[in-house]
This record gives structure tokens, sequence and C-alpha cells, in this order.
């Protein structure tokens, strides 16, 4: 069943203007350039890339997945955040 193959919602990413981290890893199924353009049209958007994860990037690249995800809350719970 394919009901989600033609669900988009692109064109409302822009409306989200909380911070937000999109996470891509290299052997997720999930093209983790699609995941860098959900970022960039996030108001408020930082994508972090894990070079030897899967789709279960917090078990199998767990490292540098915690890394972004803590640099992530530790910037914006300092009103540092940014892009």
């Amino acid at each position: 069943d394919a009901t989600l193959k033609d669900w988009d919602r692109t064109g409302d990413l822009a409306r989200i203007t909380v911070p937000t981290l999109t996470v891509g890893a290299k052997y997720d199924t999930m093209d983790p350039e699609y995941k860098k353009m959900m970022a960039d049209k996030l108001a408020n958007g930082r994508y972090h890339f894990c070079p030897n994860g899967a789709h279960w990037a917090m078990y199998d690249d767990s490292d540098n997945y915690f890394r972004g995800v803590i640099q992530f809350i530790r910037d914006v719970d300092a009103g540092t955040f940014g892009k």
C-alpha cells in the first residue's frame, strides 16, 4: 500500500518557526539530501549528517548522532541557535 506515496508537505515547511533539527544518514532509505533540503526550507532549521548511520542512526552512528543532537539542544537553550 503506497498511501503516502504522493503526500508532500514541503510547501508548509517555512511555516514551522521553532528551531528544528533534521538528521540525514548515508545508509538511510530516505535520501539525506532531502533532509538537508527540508532544513533549508525551515525558518529555523538545521541539518545534521550521520556518515555511518542508517535509519536508526542513533544506534549505528551514535557518537556523531548525539553530538549533533546535544549541540542543537545547547544552542537552542543558550539562545545562540543559528543555521
